[in-house]
């Protein structure tokens, strides 16, 4: 590796080691142990929706997307609504969703049931706004419950069964059969 290369990766961890710090920060301000935050940092760092008992404490996030666009000026911007719950408690379900999910648990696809609609409170209740046109992160505490539809209450669904009972339950993609059509 070259000197600008060498350059580039200090330069980079220099900017790793600052937000980690500003993150660390923004966690002491809430006065909530840090382990609470997991979920939520790895819907912030890597995406998707996480879950993990921790310390007698069942965590959950739950990530939205919401786009933005002004059709005037041809430009928007997809924001992250990311929900992290402490002792998730499922209030309701509506409907029923069959599809395809994989988890990282498992090595196989399984045919699912999810609701389609979902409400949930929990013990506390943050939501954080990722922003990509101002690069900014907002959080903010909410009461709940909070409801759910389509793509993150199947989410929420799958993260509340990891939390209930570690495995996701449903029929392997190998139980499909192939049909050729004239």
């Amino acid at each position: 590796m070259n000197f600008y290369g060498v350059f580039l990766k200090q330069e980079k961890v220099k900017k790793l080691l600052s937000f980690t710090i500003k993150e660390n920060n923004v966690i002491r301000a809430l006065k909530l142990p840090q382990e609470i935050f997991l979920p939520l940092l790895f819907s912030v760092h890597y995406g998707g929706d996480w879950s993990l008992k921790k310390n007698s404490k069942k965590l959950m996030s739950i990530k939205e997307k919401l786009t933005k666009y002004d059709e005037n000026r041809k430009v928007g911007c997809t924001l992250e609504l990311i929900y992290l719950f402490v002792n998730p408690v499922l209030v309701s379900e509506e409907g029923k969703i069959y599809r395809m999910e994989k988890c990282s648990n498992n090595n196989e696809r399984k045919l699912v049931e999810r609701p389609y609609k979902l409400t949930i409170n929990g013990e506390y209740i943050l939501k954080a706004t990722l922003d990509p046109k101002k690069m900014k992160i907002f959080l903010k505490r909410l009461e709940g419950p909070i409801n759910f539809l389509g793509p993150c209450a199947y989410g929420a669904s799958h993260e509340i069964e990891h939390l209930n009972h570690d495995s996701i339950k449903g029929v392997p993609f190998y139980d499909f059969e192939y049909i050729l059509e004239e």
